[in-house]
């Protein structure tokens, strides 16, 4: 499916009249950033990271190209290399999809193309775009900020007018092959088992959003929704043998990941007036999960996040913020693995058009996100190992072209 739609794309590009149009004509434009963070945390370490001794491992580089062949018809890719701890360290293709604008009331785009769910994934890969180190992590954890960025399909929006007193109503629908990749954020607690998916998880899914600007100058309202329907995957358990005769013998067992389907509704807002930023949101993805094969029993999860933010132009070049952003899974146990209660104050500084600096100070309660055991195992200056509080400082300078 993947190479068909990467490839209708292409043929898209070869049946235009732009084959014999010189590049200046084709409207060609490159554009990119780079990042560098630093992370420290008071105590535990966060992101597969060692933060609690200060962290510099958050390198992400982004280069993206754009033709305009015809009025109508645009065409993209866009690149990625992005490390973060034990996540990533390689180049992924964020998004590569040609986009046929009809009319305001219909457009379609189609390759791997950004899910338009919620009010902030289709921003997540355009770190110069919004003021914050990290989004919100209830519903936009980095460590799967690739899975969930786009999916091999295609999307269909518009805009229609409703008057005056009414304002706007845009839409959007897609559908598609999501790719989650075996070293996913999703999968860490996976791994530190000695569970892996060799291929990953692939899901199909399909969705819908509408944002309603109203006749409030600056304010939106919107509402989407997400569903995947039941997958499953290969998974191999390894388990070596601490003790008695076959004492570090490794047994490898074969089993399968079955996934639910999986309903993911979202209410969202945003307010922007002068110097002035309010936004919100708040989701709930239930669903279960099965290690057939390991375990006779579903795990069940059902997830329910939100977060609220403000901003405030301080100067043109001065921006400072701050949200709160929790999440709390009614299916697990009691104890800070079941939430995280996360507040944020922010600040960005644009030098200049093309450099950016961002500093971020988080106040973490609960250890549900971007916690993983295996970095955060029990030691003398920590006996108990994982700790329910922490404080994260982030600092964050990039480059835009």
């Amino acid at each position: 499916m993947k190479r068909l739609l990467l490839g209708a794309m292409a043929l898209a590009l070869g049946a235009s009249p732009a084959m014999a149009q010189s590049l200046e004509d084709l409207n060609i434009q490159i554009h990119g950033y780079a990042t560098q963070g630093f992370l420290y945390t008071t105590q535990n370490n966060i992101f597969t990271t060692s933060s609690s001794s200060g962290s510099p491992a958050w390198s992400e580089a982004v280069v993206n190209l754009t033709s305009q062949p015809t009025p109508k018809l645009r065409i993209g890719v866009q690149a990625r290399y992005f490390l973060l701890g034990n996540f990533g360290n390689t180049i992924t293709l964020d998004w590569a999809a040609a986009d046929y604008k009809a009319n305001d009331k219909f457009g379609v785009r189609f390759g791997k193309v950004k899910i338009p769910s919620g009010l902030l994934n289709e921003i997540q890969d355009i770190d110069p775009s919004y003021m914050w180190s990290l989004l919100p992590q209830s519903i936009y954890p980095i460590s799967s900020r690739n899975s969930m960025l786009a999916e091999y399909g295609g999307v269909v929006y518009g805009t229609f007018k409703l008057g005056e007193k009414l304002g706007k109503l845009e839409y959007r629908g897609w559908g598609g092959e999501v790719a989650i990749g075996p070293n996913d954020g999703y999968f860490l607690p996976f791994k530190e088992e000695g569970i892996v998916l060799p291929n990953g998880l692939n899901l199909v899914d399909s969705g819908a959003a509408l944002h309603w600007k109203t006749p409030v100058s600056g304010l939106m309202l919107g509402l989407s929704f997400d569903a995947t329907t039941k997958s499953s995957a290969s998974l191999i358990d390894t388990y070596v043998v601490p003790a008695g005769p076959e004492q570090g013998v490794t047994i490898t067992t074969p089993g399968t990941l079955v996934s639910t389907p999986v309903r993911e509704t979202s209410l969202f807002g945003r307010y922007e007036k002068n110097r002035v930023m309010f936004a919100g949101e708040y989701t709930r993805i239930p669903t279960s999960a099965m290690l057939n094969g390991l375990s006779p029993y579903p795990e069940r999860i059902d997830r329910r996040a939100w977060y609220g933010m403000a901003s405030y132009k301080v100067s043109d070049k001065l921006t400072a913020g701050v949200y709160c952003s929790q999440l709390v899974d009614h299916q697990a146990a009691l104890g800070p693995a079941r939430y995280s209660k996360d507040w944020a104050i922010s600040g960005r500084y644009d030098f200049n058009q093309f450099l950016y600096a961002k500093a971020e100070e988080h106040f973490i309660d609960g250890t549900v996100i971007g916690y993983d055991m295996d970095m955060n195992l029990p030691t003398a200056q920590l006996p108990t190992g994982l700790e329910p509080n922490t404080k994260l400082t982030i600092l964050k300078i990039g480059v835009s072209f």
